[in-house]
């Protein structure tokens, strides 16, 4: 069966040509020109995958995409003409999305990247883990095999991939991982140079599970190396 992918975008000429393209690549493509168009293929359809773009009438993409986080995990990539815009893409982690393409893409690292992504959520559940995957120490609590993360008492939402990259460092908890392999292992062989992407997505993990993200207790950095997770006390 053939995966499906939602594209939500108001560009007539970008989303006759996506579809093309996707198409070609045997995936089954439907398309939205706005949000509440998007949300609502979003339930009949359930793809496995949203194409989002930033800028749309009657509801923008940040909003569009909190609105599937409140109904859905499906990997969300969103759009943006602006290149480079660090505030944008932490402003769309905000709002749960799990990848950025930079308009104009070319198609072959749309394809690329769109195979990665699912690679990598295929590889996320079909792992099977031969122990159970905790760590609490009163403050932070996290049971991996259950998806469950809880800071001070209280439930905390993590994006599919900012869940991969948690689960990675805990998993090799007081070991350094080096960039390179974090982007290998949590976005795919494609994603090694693009060493801003684990720098912006450990800022953010911080903001949501470090008592004080601005002096990390969990998620140490090693200057110029990468990073570790550190058990306090330890």
């Amino acid at each position: 069966m053939a995966q499906k992918i939602l594209i939500i975008d108001d560009d007539t000429t970008f989303l006759r040509l996506v579809v093309e393209v996707l198409t070609g690549q045997g995936y089954e493509v439907f398309k939205a020109d706005n949000g509440m168009e998007g949300l609502r293929l979003l339930f009949a359809q359930k793809p496995d995958l949203v194409l989002l773009d930033v800028v749309m009438p009657k509801m923008d993409g940040w909003l569009t995409c909190q609105r599937i986080r409140e109904i859905s995990d499906v990997p969300v990539i969103m759009l943006t003409g602006i290149q480079h815009a660090e505030d944008d893409i932490v402003r769309g982690l905000d709002y749960g999305a799990d990848e950025y393409l930079f308009k104009p893409v070319g198609n072959r690292e749309l394809v690329a990247r769109i195979r990665s992504v699912m690679r990598r959520i295929e590889l996320s559940s079909s792992e099977k883990s031969e122990r159970e995957l905790t760590y609490s120490d009163g403050f932070l609590t996290a049971n991996i095999t259950e998806r469950r993360i809880t800071v001070n008492g209280e439930r905390v939402k993590l994006t599919p991939r900012e869940f991969r990259l948690f689960a990675m460092l805990i998993e090799k908890a007081g070991r350094i991982l080096s960039h390179r392999e974090l982007l290998e292992r949590v976005w795919g062989w494609e994603y090694t140079d693009d060493l801003n992407y684990v720098r912006i997505y450990i800022s953010h993990l911080r903001q949501k599970i470090e008592p004080d993200p601005a002096l990390p207790r969990y998620i140490i950095t090693e200057p110029g190396v990468g990073y570790y997770f550190q058990e306090p006390g330890r």
